[in-house]
């Protein structure tokens, strides 16, 4: 569909400069619980010995619970009625508990069984995706209805997601942090690292629930009936159906499930292939080059995301995210290229373009799944943020169970063995290589399919509004409630 009209934000739509960063620091804390997770889980196969398969299971059992926690959160925040308002209370409660309930899950006691710490790490995750879903699917509604503007809306994800990606600075380093020397092992490291995590997660996921004010606040009414189970459980699976079948965000949900969860499967693959093909299994001196590459990757999104913002207001936000994901498949598919030992300054090379997919995806995805929720709220006249921040979420997350625990079987199915450290087989090698580089090349291009027929375009946007607005009576009026 051509991108033709183009409409000036008014004064009046934007967001203010200090609430964009502040509500940017929420997704500093959202991306180092979910970063930090994802690479610490090594340390249950390096340090405490645990079979990838294992590894592969813990990683993916909490998500599930997860999934099916992140609806059911979604309703409660649009149906909460405080003097605070839908969010802000559970973003509040939530970060103190993610933050304190992640720091104690990684204080391993020593000397334990495999099986002991499989259950300890499964029961710590289990309470601590819990946590998470308090405090992030909330955080996310947030988002989407801050500004009803269709560029201003790109311009605050691109601003969270600027300020989201600081944490991918430091966190390809998490593993050179565990594995120092003035630890005595990985696993001390660890429990140390989380703890610098879990504070920081509560310093920075607070200001959002205490400095921002929503645009659709439900007051609490002590006079109304209250409605019984049977009748919850009605209205949450009616709406769960109704926001999972709706076409648009469908299509959003298969594009940001294949490039999200394409990168998780094989996330743990690349440190693996620098670490013991490309120096033969030295593990700190292999950390720290994950690290750097890591870090190259990230500076060069903080520039991309600038340059998606700008471009997805020129030439329209699907058009944006074709150029970005495309430039990430050129840069996975130039890994089995340039992870090489023969020359480790060709390993930088990937990264600025590999940087592209995340960048553009959670730049332009979280923005044009704002678009839909207006076009729900066209369709269904009720105002439903939570649920579609967290049946969005619900499919990322039930992807990334998936994808963790396929991770898993993907490992194990190269024959990786950790006590042959850098002794592993040519066959080995070569599987690790091949699923690190083009796994992800597959799913990106499956995104590009699904976006190719998103039909949300600025102008239809801009007529949406008009239309809602119209319906309120008002701009910024909270939705007339339905009728009964």
């Amino acid at each position: 569909m051509a991108e033709t009209a183009h409409y000036e934000t008014a004064p009046e739509d934007r967001i203010p400069p200090l609430k964009k960063f502040i509500y940017g620091m929420g997704a500093f804390a959202n991306n180092v619980l979910a970063d930090g997770i994802g690479r610490m889980i090594i340390v249950l196969n390096l340090g405490l010995g645990m079979s990838p398969t294992l590894m592969g299971t813990l990683g993916a059992l909490p998500r599930f619970m997860d999934a099916l926690t992140d609806p059911l959160m979604g309703y409660i925040s649009d149906n909460t009625k405080s003097r605070w308002g839908r969010r802000r209370p559970y973003i509040f409660v939530g970060a103190i508990l993610a933050g304190v309930v992640f720091a104690l899950m990684w204080q391993f006691p020593r000397g334990q069984s495999e099986s002991f710490y499989f259950w300890f790490f499964l029961g710590g995750s289990l309470l601590f995706f819990l946590a998470y879903t308090v405090y992030a699917t909330p955080w996310v509604a947030l988002g989407y209805e801050l500004t009803p503007d269709y560029h201003e809306r790109t311009r605050l994800m691109g601003v969270q997601f600027f300020i989201g990606s600081t944490v991918y600075l430091i966190s390809p380093y998490f593993g050179a942090f565990m594995a120092a020397d003035f630890f005595t092992d990985l696993v001390e490291g660890a429990s140390w690292l989380a703890i610098i995590i879990g504070l920081s997660v509560i310093a920075t996921g607070l200001l959002p629930a205490i400095f921002l004010r929503e645009r659709f606040k439900q007051a609490d009414d002590d006079g109304e009936a209250r409605p019984t189970i049977g009748q919850v459980l009605a209205d949450f699976f009616k709406g769960f159906w109704q926001t999972i079948k709706f076409v648009p965000f469908l299509k959003l949900c298969i594009a940001t499930f294949m490039v999200f969860n394409g990168f998780i499967l094989i996330a743990a693959f690349q440190s693996y292939v620098i670490i013991y093909y490309v120096f033969g299994g030295d593990v700190e001196k292999g950390f720290t080059w994950v690290g750097h590459a890591g870090l190259v990757q990230q500076l060069s999104a903080l520039v991309i995301i600038a340059l998606i913002t700008w471009l997805a207001t020129k030439i329209g936000k699907r058009r944006a995210f074709f150029f970005a994901v495309g430039m990430s498949i050129v840069g996975y598919a130039l890994k089995w290229f340039c992870y090489t030992p023969d020359n480790l300054w060709l390993m930088f090379i990937p990264a600025p373009f590999m940087a592209f997919g995340l960048a553009g995806l959670f730049t332009l995805v979280p923005s044009m799944v704002a678009d839909v929720v207006d076009l729900d709220e066209l369709d269904t006249n009720e105002r439903r943020e939570g649920m579609f921040a967290s049946i969005f979420w619900w499919v990322v997350n039930l992807g990334s169970s998936a994808a963790i625990f396929g991770g898993g079987i993907l490992l194990t199915a190269t024959d990786f063995n950790v006590e042959l450290e850098g002794a592993q087989t040519a066959e080995t090698i070569r599987l690790m290589r091949l699923f690190d580089a083009f796994i992800p090349c597959v799913t990106s291009v499956i995104a590009i399919w699904a976006i190719a027929s998103f039909t949300i375009t600025e102008e239809r946007a801009h007529e949406i509004r008009e239309e809602l607005e119209a319906r309120r009576g008002a701009g910024d009026s909270e939705p007339e409630p339905e009728p009964a």
